[in-house]
């Protein structure tokens, strides 16, 4: 039986140890007697439940991390069960991903979760950065946990399958809008570009000023076109993500199973016994990271996610971390994965996903021009992927799909359905500096 309790497969990935899908962590146990959620037994679970409704409800949730924390555990956990038992939505929708982010999303959509919550976990997500705080350490243990050839060997060819998302996704959305009788123009400046311009942030926001600039309008005006567009995109995303995870198992010779480099040989590095402590060392140097990143951005124009990466790839390569600190990241990196996954999948729905902004844009010509983006993405990555070495589901996934979704978020619930959460490194790779490359494109198109 899947589940977020479950331990890890005893599968050898590319990168360091498996990971679990989001499908395979929301429940363990055989039967009901064994049933648990969130490493805890049943009947405990539903105890924190009943205490956290009574808690939102009542308005006498306490404030800040405790009230969030247990807020997106206790629903998000039992959103995760529930959608990874739907038959369809399991099969073909990502399962408990893509329900833990959508249902709170209608929740708010139609007031059902109380303002003081929404502003509690609002603050928490984006006030407080526990985002940040996750996605730093997903980053840091998974590229210390690379091999060095690895890394090495993948990195400067990984730049061949990102433009060709680009290419694909632009080809594919000019295609479907002159089959649908879209605008040319618009299917590639309103539609494709803020779908692949790497998120809210560092994408939908300083694209609006760009526009703004170079078309008039205030930039709100442009930000609630581009937002429907992100939001759909990243439920394609998700979609297609899944949809290629169930691909990969029918044609195993398309798949590394998380691995993105065919025909690599290489001797794998034993994984350290568990120490706590080693794996406060992780948490601690993930966060120094981020703050090197920001520190560069100072003076390099560039994401800090997009230096932090850098740095913390250079850093693995010429292998001057000492081992228990390298061993710490990566057992960090397997905590955030078992426990904080489900928090920020839930609060992705509650912070950033618009229904209403979503709906308000509903249009078939509207909806199958963004369907051809991502698919236009997809493929476009994981054919050159393939040419260039790489399995061509993974470069798909990673090149493609975390090009086409929202960003640092959207990269954490598309790896999550696709059940390929090692792959975090090449993902941020696609989000931040493949944003970067979006707004160069978008400027030079503008001006």
């Amino acid at each position: 039986m899947k589940g977020w309790s479950r331990k890890y497969h005893q599968q050898e990935f590319l990168l360091h140890g498996g990971t679990m899908s989001t499908s395979e962590k929301l429940v363990s146990g055989r039967g009901i007697a064994n049933l648990s959620l969130y490493s805890m037994p049943i009947s405990c679970f539903i105890i924190l439940f009943v205490v956290t409704g009574i808690a939102t409800y009542t308005g006498s949730m306490p404030g800040g991390m405790v009230g969030s924390l247990i807020f997106l555990i206790s629903l998000g956990s039992i959103l995760g069960w529930i959608g990874d038992r739907t038959p369809i939505i399991r099969s073909f929708f990502g399962g408990g991903a893509i329900v833990a982010i959508f249902v709170p999303a209608i929740m708010v959509y139609f007031n059902l979760i109380p303002g003081e919550t929404l502003n509690a976990v609002s603050e928490f997500m984006v006030g407080g950065g526990f985002l940040n705080f996750v996605i730093a350490g997903l980053i840091t243990g998974s590229i210390l946990g690379i091999n060095s050839k690895v890394l090495v060997y993948a990195g400067v060819r990984y730049i061949i399958p990102l433009l060709a998302a680009v290419l694909g996704s632009a080809l594919i959305a000019i295609i479907v809008a002159a089959i649908v009788g879209f605008d040319l123009r618009e299917a590639v400046m309103v539609i494709a570009l803020p779908i692949m311009g790497g998120g809210m942030g560092a994408g939908a926001v300083p694209m609006s000023q760009m526009y703004a600039s170079a078309l008039g309008n205030d930039p709100a005006y442009y930000i609630s076109i581009l937002v429907p567009a992100l939001a759909l995109g990243n439920v394609f995303a998700l979609i297609i993500g899944s949809l290629l995870n169930m691909l990969g198992k029918r044609f195993p010779s398309l798949s590394g199973n998380g691995k993105i480099l065919k025909n690599f040989e290489y001797e794998p590095e034993e994984k350290a016994p568990l120490d706590v402590g080693k794996m406060g060392a992780g948490l601690v140097i993930s966060c120094a990271f981020l703050a090197l990143g920001y520190i560069l951005h100072i003076f390099i124009p560039i994401h800090p996610y997009a230096l932090m990466i850098l740095s913390v790839a250079i850093i693995k390569v010429t292998n001057i971390v000492p081992q228990a600190v390298v061993d710490g990241a990566r057992q960090w990196y397997e905590f955030c994965i078992q426990n904080f996954v489900i928090i920020i999948l839930t609060g992705i729905g509650i912070v950033y996903t618009d229904i209403g902004a979503v709906l308000g844009t509903l249009s078939i010509s509207y909806v199958l021009i963004i369907l051809g983006v991502v698919v236009g993405a997809a493929l476009g990555a994981g054919i050159a992927g393939k040419l260039v070495g790489f399995y061509p589901i993974e470069a798909a996934i990673t090149a493609g799909l975390c090009m086409a979704n929202m960003g640092g978020t959207g990269d954490v619930a598309v790896l999550s359905a696709a059940n390929r959460m090692e792959l975090m490194p090449f993902a941020q790779i696609s989000s931040r500096l493949g944003g970067a490359l979006i707004l160069l494109i978008a400027g030079f198109l503008l001006f």
